[in-house]
């Protein structure tokens, strides 16, 4: 049945521990996939699983997880559950039961129904359409990947060119609950971000990495004075990232590896580790780059350098008052899009009701957050000689100055 390694894809080990010394985990949408695997098996062929291996998103990986119950719910659909493992980090979700109840339908599609303790969205500026669960792209792309895999793996041999094809083109409803959902999601910003009756099903990489932990604050110090140790030269930089975005555009700067950290949540912590460092070491940083979305950079607006978020509420308010501030006459913000930024549910609601307002506008609001955020943070570090700052939304798109 390993069909996987026939497209050279390497099992990622969540056994071998994060640079931190820490457990990684398995994400929502890890869960989920594997519970639509478990489920399709013993609907189509009455195999249960007592393992599966779910595809990651980076096309090359495959992580093993285990099956905790499988059962029928009748002729047409089948139940799988999944234990959620978020590893050391400390995950809401963390020991969760995550729910896939998978349904032949007779669209030929593959559908995305809440369960039980899983939200439904009912505000806009998601990766999710009002209505729709709160199942993210990556996991639901991660799903639609697993149900081609297993009609692969289960095609009958020796079919004909149409069978195999009608075969492949079956439909299947996939609702994806979480027992514990519920009385989880109080814990979360779903209640504030307008998603109800659950948690959200999610994850980009398939893996939970312990970032939001004391030991990793401590290796990001190490991460930081290592990458300054590399910094030599009138030209030397350093590059800091609290998750992914921005990711393209630190490659684009052409940084050796060891020059890009990852600072997850404890911005406030990087910057003060980077001005101890060079202080002690009675030197200076030419540029500091510091890029990623404005929902955690922005946060900085209000005073909060710790962006976790049990810690900080969100970014909107302080997006809203720059834009209140700006009065320069090419770029002045009606009183009807102020109001409506202040009543937008993220960050990412504020960007798109700013973009399809005024382009011009929307790039004037960035540069100048961008602008801001640089010298509160430059304010910290008096080694170095300037920051930059470069923010993106969800998809990667430069907001302010070009990047």
């Amino acid at each position: 049945m390993q069909h996987l390694g026939e497209r050279q894809r390497a099992e990622y080990d969540l056994a071998v521990l994060a640079p931190n010394g820490l457990r990684r985990g398995r994400s929502t949408g890890s869960c989920a996939t594997a519970g639509v695997r478990a489920a399709l098996y013993w609907l189509l062929a009455a195999i249960r699983l007592e393992h599966t291996e779910v595809s990651l998103p980076d096309g090359a990986h495959f992580i093993s997880v285990p099956i905790a119950k499988v059962d029928s719910l009748d002729g047409q659909a089948a139940q799988a559950e999944v234990l959620k493992d978020g590893g050391d980090d400390p995950d809401n979700t963390h020991g969760a039961t995550i729910v896939a109840q998978v349904r032949l339908n007779a669209g030929g599609e593959i559908r995305f129904f809440a369960g039980d303790g899983v939200g439904t969205a009912t505000m806009p500026g998601l990766r999710v359409a009002v209505g729709e669960p709160a199942i993210n792209p990556v996991p639901r792309q991660m799903m639609r990947t697993a149900v081609a895999e297993v009609l692969a793996e289960l095609a009958p041999p020796g079919a004909s060119e149409q069978a195999r094809a009608a075969w492949m083109a079956q439909g299947f409803d996939l609702t994806i609950g979480c027992r514990e959902g519920r009385s989880i999601a109080p814990k979360t910003f779903n209640p504030r971000l307008g998603i109800v009756d659950g948690i959200s099903i999610l994850g980009t990489s398939g893996i939970v990495e312990p970032m939001s932990m004391a030991s990793w604050i401590a290796s990001i110090e190490v991460y930081i004075r290592v990458a300054l140790a590399d910094c030599i030269g009138p030209d030397a930089a350093v590059a800091y990232l609290p998750g992914k975005i921005g990711r393209a555009f630190v490659a684009q700067l052409g940084l050796p590896d060891r020059r890009s950290v990852q600072i997850a949540n404890f911005l406030g912590d990087a910057l003060d580790f980077t001005q101890q460092a060079l202080a002690e070491q009675q030197r200076r940083l030419p540029v500091l780059w510091l890029a990623g979305h404005p929902g955690k950079l922005a946060k900085v607006l209000d005073g909060v350098w710790d962006t976790h978020s049990s810690k900080s509420n969100m970014a909107m308010q302080g997006v809203t008052r720059v834009a209140q501030t700006m009065n320069a006459p090419l770029y002045v913000f009606d009183t009807e899009l102020l109001q409506q930024m202040k009543d937008a549910n993220t960050v990412e609601a504020v960007i798109e009701l700013v973009r399809a307002c005024d382009a011009a506008l929307s790039k004037a609001l960035w540069v100048e957050i961008e602008g801001r955020i640089a010298r509160l943070a430059a304010a910290r570090m008096p080694n170095v000689d300037r920051v930059e700052v470069r923010l993106f939304d969800l998809d990667g798109g430069a907001l302010g100055v070009d990047a």
